[in-house]
């Protein structure tokens, strides 16, 4: 998804993680496209051939000035800024190294159970301006340095992170909202689409809210080129929403499952409030994408790349 065009000056791109999944595929994008890339990560995986790697912790801000020594960019991608106090960090470290910086962020930060955010009418698609980075308070003293705690408020922390970008930073920030991402078959770390698959293809109940919402997805090749195409193509600055065309609710993406597995899914009603299989809402923060259109992104529709996700599986 997405085509890879040559160009005619190479860009020094630096990717913080780049190590797995879209990540990964970006690298490779990248490179295809005559870019200079340096990969960022703490040495668990090696970055594909061709990528100049550096072995840090991000969170040591010490040690990744060092590493870094005098080398510049002109873009920087980050794929693993999960705090404010992270942030903080890359926009101390990077400032007079870089124009440009893209942060991968998430639908989560919409999910209106996990912050006070503007009500959405259920059948209105979310726009960037719902979470204005500009306005977002940041609270340092949390405890971000405790694992267990950032993964617990995965949301907020991304929120923060986005507002330090925006608000702290000596360069120009760019954020990239990602919906949720599916593709690629084994590299699909989260399991999630495989969780369906497998309870379809064994028939085990699935776990739905009686009036599921819809959502929206994004393919893994389909957000590594909007990526690339963020770094290196666009001029942005500010939040853009990356999902595909179409939203599905939870039965409606157990009917895609089931075309390809050649089973009918069965479902299991829960209460509003209860645990229910991933992609079963009871809220709504379906994302538009239509900045990200009229900046000059084209998406394709989940419907025409899902069932060949799911067959990958």
């Amino acid at each position: 998804m997405g085509t890879i065009r040559m160009v005619q000056q190479a860009r020094r791109v630096c990717v913080i993680g780049g190590s797995r999944y879209f990540g990964e595929l970006l690298v490779r994008r990248l490179l295809a496209a005559g870019h200079h890339v340096t990969v960022i990560n703490r040495g668990s995986t090696v970055p594909p051939a061709g990528a100049e790697h550096l072995v840090v912790d991000r969170d040591d801000e010490a040690a990744l000035l060092a590493v870094l020594g005098s080398r510049s960019f002109d873009v920087v991608v980050d794929q693993v800024c999960y705090t404010p106090v992270q942030a903080a960090i890359a926009a101390r470290v990077f400032e007079g190294r870089t124009r440009r910086y893209v942060m991968t962020s998430t639908i989560e930060v919409y999910d209106p159970a996990s912050a006070a955010l503007p009500d959405v009418p259920d059948s209105v698609l979310v726009r960037e301006e719902t979470v204005d980075p500009a306005t977002w308070r940041v609270d340092g003293g949390l405890p971000w340095h405790d694992a267990a705690y950032v993964e617990a408020h995965y949301a907020e922390g991304k929120r923060q992170a986005e507002a330090v970008f925006t608000q702290q930073a000596g360069f120009d920030v760019a954020v990239v909202r990602s919906a949720h991402v599916l593709g690629g078959g084994a590299r699909e770390f989260t399991g999630r689409l495989a969780h369906y698959v497998e309870r379809v293809r064994q028939g085990e109940a699935i776990a739905v809210h009686a009036d599921a919402l819809p959502t929206v997805f994004v393919h893994y090749e389909e957000l590594a080129a909007l990526l690339a195409w963020a770094a290196t193509e666009a001029a942005f600055t500010g939040a853009v929403n990356a999902c595909s065309d179409g939203t599905l609710d939870v039965r409606e993406l157990g009917s895609v499952v089931a075309s390809q597995v050649g089973r009918e899914p069965v479902y299991r009603t829960v209460a509003s409030g209860e645990a229910a299989s991933p992609f079963s809402f009871d809220r709504h923060y379906a994302m538009s994408n239509a900045r990200a259109k009229q900046l000059g992104f084209v998406f394709t529709d989940v419907r025409d790349w899902l069932p060949g996700a799911v067959k990958e599986v």
